[in-house]
């Protein structure tokens, strides 16, 4: 089977500024019970995504392109750019801002424990 990413704009995320662009690879029941969430997001300059918990679920991020700053689960804010990969594990808290000028670019994926 060969189709295209369902792509979205989200305004907003998880209680964050500005609009989002996402490329869902994987529906929900294609990744079997095992998590709900496979996807290329693009960040719009001077976005974010609202700090939130994951429970029962755990998520990386893989940045592709451009910088941000990931907010860990103590609220720490660590620059991240390309090649940079952020860990959220199960019952973790987190966030991320594009606080840059330019579109950034990263993987997501968000799985069972």
């Amino acid at each position: 089977m060969v189709r295209k990413a369902e792509i979205k704009k989200v305004e907003g995320l998880r209680g964050g500024s500005g609009v989002l662009e996402m490329h869902h690879i994987l529906k929900p029941e294609e990744l079997n019970g095992h998590g709900r969430l496979y996807a290329l997001v693009k960040m719009e300059p001077h976005s974010s995504i609202g700090y939130h918990e994951h429970i029962k679920e755990t998520e990386p991020y893989y940045v592709i392109s451009g910088h941000g700053v990931f907010i860990d689960h103590e609220k720490n804010r660590i620059p991240v750019g390309p090649d940079d990969v952020c860990l959220i594990a199960c019952g973790e808290s987190h966030g991320f801002e594009n606080n840059s000028d330019e579109e950034l670019v990263m993987m997501a994926l968000v799985y069972n424990e």
